[in-house]
């Protein structure tokens, strides 16, 4: 007994430290959301040309993924050799590197190497989430894999959703009072949409901040005591993971939910511009509740997936963390930005919405995958047929909608994989390609028809995950138990 409530903690341990990470690459990623419209601005880019941001970022995924599955299996699985915590740090210091580039990118006013070091930073991401997702999904019994996972993603959430409030303020407000002001093609300065000059110190003072703190991480997890799985691990040669239907269908399920959630974000502080004329301050505080949204039904979705049977403590549980969610995030934008409670007062019907979708969701990844994908089809098109605050606020319930997604998909197709799980989830990591596709799609749509009519492009996504929670999940060729990790 003594022995397995010290695994038991040991895992507790592990798992604290994995949110730090995961916490930390959620707030660089949403940090795009704020680097398009700046270097919109700077570089005077069509909308296609700015989404190129999300293509260079997570092309890297593909790219990365892609030689990481070649590699094992021509040699078998690399994190089974090296282990998960040099990978963790590896994966970080190569992030840290990405974020230092910003410096002369912005020095030298060249779009191609900020692409450039979105790309190295697009790298770093992709050995985390090769490493960390199979990690957490281990530590643990596999029955609450999914809740774990939901509950890792709910603190990538919570960075996605301070990024807009901290790094949007960092780069639209506070550092434009640094360094000498960019200068348009007729030799003008380039102002913010109140006025203020954008300057290189306003990108390049937060990345270097950034770069600190990944090394700071890097740091924490080279001295901290992680359970190591590898001594169990089989060096798996070949493409057999190749031959389990239900992965190919999730392959294309990641790439679809990404490329739509990406393209979705990447557009809102646009698209509130368009709709109600908010300038990029403003339009950041709501930008904040979209991603806020996906944090919410990631916490509700640990709790929903959770062990517990008791349906009643469940439910009050989901109703507490979605009002402390709510309440931290709306005294999180008034605080900076001035926001009202009467302005975001509608987000609260979207909350109760989703806890009703959790409860016909029934706990099962697979049904709330469902439920959830048609939610989000019915605001997509909510959000194109209407104006003003309903479409703004149908957009930005997405984000609630979208939650669970990742962790659902990514448990549903790395089930019963075996020894093949850590290729299964490069593969998985490989379609985060859909990042780089989905959003210069809809960018050349926006650029022909307006942002408001180009939400048509990701509701063709939503369909498909729609039949992956309904049917496609079950695919699962038979394997042998006594093969499993």
């Amino acid at each position: 007994m003594a022995e397995k409530n010290n695994k038991n903690k040991s895992f507790l341990s592990a798992l604290l430290v994995m949110t730090i990470l995961f916490f930390m690459w959620g707030f660089i990623t949403s940090m795009n959301d704020i680097l398009i419209p700046y270097l919109k601005k700077v570089f005077e880019l069509t909308y296609f040309q700015a989404m190129l941001v999300q293509t260079c970022f997570f092309m890297a995924y593909f790219i990365g993924s892609l030689s990481y599955f070649i590699i094992s299996v021509r040699t078998g699985d690399p994190i089974a050799r090296i282990g998960y915590k040099k990978a963790i740090v590896a994966g970080l210091l190569i992030a840290a590197f990405g974020c230092l580039l910003f410096y002369p990118a912005a020095s030298l006013k060249m779009y191609g190497l900020f692409l450039g070091a979105l790309f190295i930073l697009g790298i770093g991401f992709t050995l985390l989430q090769v490493t960390a997702n199979p990690y957490v999904a281990i530590l643990g019994s596999p029955e609450t894999a999914s809740s774990r996972l939901n509950l890792s993603q709910a603190l990538n959430s919570l960075g996605h959703t301070t990024a807009p409030i901290i790094g949007g303020y960092l780069v639209f407000h506070f550092f434009t009072k640094f360094g000498s002001p960019f200068l348009n093609k007729a030799g003008e300065q380039i102002l913010t949409d109140k006025g203020l000059t954008l300057t290189a110190l306003s990108v390049q003072l937060p990345y270097l901040m950034f770069a600190a703190l990944f090394v700071i991480i890097a740091l924490v997890f080279t001295f901290s005591k992680l359970p190591k799985f590898t001594e169990a691990s089989t060096m798996e040669k070949g493409t057999g993971v190749l031959k389990h239907p239900h992965l190919i269908l999730g392959i294309i399920a990641v790439f679809l939910y990404v490329g739509a959630e990406v393209s979705i974000g990447s557009m809102l502080i646009n698209y509130f511009k368009e709709l109600l004329n908010y300038p990029e301050v403003e339009a950041k505080s709501f930008l904040a509740f979209y991603w806020g949204g996906a944090m919410i039904g990631r916490f509700l979705g640990a709790i929903s997936q959770s062990s517990s049977t008791n349906l009643i403590k469940k439910t009050g549980s989901m109703i507490l963390v979605a009002a402390a969610a709510f309440v931290f995030i709306f005294f999180a934008v008034n605080y900076e930005g001035g926001i009202t409670f009467g302005r975001i007062a509608p987000f609260l019907i979207f909350i109760v919405i989703n806890l009703a979708a959790f409860r016909i969701g029934k706990s099962l990844p697979h049904r709330t995958l469902m439920v959830f994908a048609v939610m989000v089809i019915a605001l997509l098109i909510t959000t194109m047929l209407t104006h003003g605050q309903a479409a703004l606020w149908a957009v930005i319930g997405i984000g609630l909608f979208n939650s669970i997604m990742w962790s659902n998909i990514f448990t549903l197709a790395i089930d019963g994989l075996g020894k093949y799980t850590s290729q299964g989830s490069s593969l998985l990591v490989m379609s985060i390609l859909g990042g780089a596709v989905i959003p210069p799609i809809q960018g050349a749509l926006a650029d022909r028809v307006g942002i408001h009519y180009s939400f048509v492009i990701p509701i063709f996504s939503y369909i498909y995950l729609t039949y992956y929670g309904w049917k496609g999940y079950k695919y699962k060729k038979k394997y042998d138990l006594s093969q499993n990790i």
